[in-house]
């Protein structure tokens, strides 16, 4: 299943969401320009979890293993890679900047990459390979819409081979699909031992700390709507 829009207009300009699309790209063509250089920035500013156990064990720094939780979620490893990040957010941050607001989306974007990223370091604690990319953070976004949206309809491109067919599917369906290839994939790299290319475990985590933290708000909002509401 691909997305390619919804079907579901935002209320407010979603100023934040195209900041960050283009703040990403600025720093992807920023990369490119490094040449050989771009290794050493990598390795600088990429998540690698083993700086970051060496850091909680007392081995190492702690600033320059934490800085990268944050850094790493601004990073890519080439075209494909931020142009499909961004446009999962093109697609879905909207709606979420709407219902959090523009401050509360930029927190909730930002501590959604860093949950992923800690939970990429928990299940790869060892790891010296450098982990880039938003996609950790645009997963707290796609769960946060799962939780808030389960019904708007997302036209989706399906790859029905030999054919390809455009259909309007619910946005639980689509994203809910989206986790559960993500979990499978993250549970049989665990199960074969082995540290995949792809953090994964960093698009669960992102995904499940979005839809908690979207269920437990409107379930708040819901509580604070029903005590104001005129008795009889």
């Amino acid at each position: 299943m691909f997305p390619l829009r919804d079907d579901n207009p935002s209320a407010t300009t979603p100023v934040v969401t195209r900041a960050l699309i283009v703040i990403n790209l600025v720093i992807f063509v920023y990369e490119l320009s490094l040449g050989p250089d771009l290794r050493e920035f990598f390795f600088r500013f990429a998540l690698i979890p083993r700086n970051l156990t060496l850091a909680v064990s007392g081995s190492a720094d702690w600033s320059a293993a934490l800085i990268p939780l944050l850094s790493s979620i601004f990073l890519h490893g080439g075209w494909i890679h931020v142009i499909g990040n961004m446009w999962y957010l093109w697609i879905f941050g909207d709606n979420i900047e709407d219902q959090l607001g523009h401050f509360g989306y930029l927190v909730f974007y930002l501590v959604s990459g860093v949950m992923a990223g800690l939970l990429h370091v928990f299940t790869n604690p060892e790891s010296l390979l450098p982990t880039v990319g938003a996609s950790g953070a645009i997963a707290g976004v796609l769960g946060a819409y799962a939780a808030a949206f389960p019904r708007a309809r997302v036209i989706t491109l399906l790859p029905l081979f030999p054919f390809f067919q455009v259909v309007a599917l619910p946005a639980l369906l689509v994203l809910g699909f989206w986790f559960v290839v993500q979990f499978a994939s993250g549970a049989l790299v665990l199960a074969a031992g082995a540290s995949g290319g792809v953090a994964v475990w960093a698009h669960v985590g992102g995904f499940v700390f979005g839809y908690v933290v979207m269920a437990v708000l409107r379930g708040f909002r819901r509580r604070d709507a029903a005590s104001f509401e005129p008795g009889p």
